[in-house]
């Protein structure tokens, strides 16, 4: 089979590094481009040197469209705003897009699902085999146990981090609401508590985030009932779990129907 075409946006950035490592090391795809921001100083420079695997003649650039339409792939850990548009350009080009962008908005995945008539976009707020595991778990379990279980998320990351509460604790917050059969809007959960609050109110589904040092990930999903606690956790200790998930997912992608789709696709979770 020929090898999977493959281009990644924020090349210069932790998770663009780590994603051109991973996409060199994996059998069956090699990298045909780098993209980074307008006037970023890593512009013209070879990606495989800046990412620290050797030169691969692949050189960061600003300008997109030449380098979609000869890829069949696109990995993007962005911002919100660079991922829509590079949803719009991978359905010009009718070419994957695995996207681990964390933070989009109700309007941002609206664009995702328009492009999403015409390519093959794969969507999650974790990309790792282990987080998706345990939110098929927190579904399961979150169907089983009666509302006098009450649900907390707890999450922690580096100090770098942007955006609260993490996508992963969205997505596993999204695996508890399916399981409750309930939405995970502002009637269903809790994302801020300071004050008099009052008691908790029953079916809610509560989060809380922590920020500090160089923490990649630590999740934990809290089935509080009466007399007991069941807590469910994923500690992730290197961001290679994820480029070697959107690896995978692109791999995946590969000969699919246009269409939106997530890890639990890419793993065959999508029943559980």
């Amino acid at each position: 089979m020929i090898d999977l075409k493959v281009i990644v946006v924020g090349a210069a950035g932790r998770m663009g590094r780590m994603l051109i490592q991973t996409v060199a090391a994996t059998e069956g795809m090699h990298l045909v481009g780098a993209i980074e921001r307008e006037g970023a100083p890593t512009l013209g420079q070879d990606s495989g040197l800046f990412s620290g695997i050797g030169a691969n003649g692949v050189l960061i650039s600003a300008d997109p469209l030449p380098l979609f339409a000869k890829a069949d792939a696109v990995i993007d850990f962005t911002t919100p705003a660079s991922t829509t548009l590079f949803a719009a350009l991978a359905a010009q080009a009718r070419i994957v897009h695995v996207v681990g962008t964390t933070g989009m908005q109700s309007e941002d995945l609206k664009k995702l699902e328009a492009a999403a008539r015409h390519a093959v976009i794969i969507r999650s707020g974790n990309m790792s085999l282990g987080v998706n595991l345990l939110a098929a778990l927190v579904k399961r379990v979150a169907a089983t146990l009666q509302e006098d279980f009450d649900i907390e998320i707890l999450e922690m990351h580096h100090r770098m981090k942007v955006d609260a509460p993490s996508g992963t604790a969205l997505l596993l917050g999204e695996a508890a609401a399916e399981g409750r059969q309930i939405s995970l809007d502002d009637a269903n959960s809790v994302r801020v508590r300071d004050g008099h609050t009052g008691a908790r109110e029953a079916g809610r589904i509560g989060f809380a985030s922590l920020r500090g040092g160089s923490v990649v990930g630590d999740h934990s999903v809290i089935f509080a009932g009466p007399s007991e606690r069941i807590t469910l956790s994923h500690h992730a200790e290197d961001r290679g779990i994820f480029a070697r998930g959107a690896v995978r997912a692109a791999l995946w992608g590969r000969g699919q129907k246009s269409g939106l789709y997530s890890m639990m696709d890419v793993l065959g979770l999508g029943d559980v």
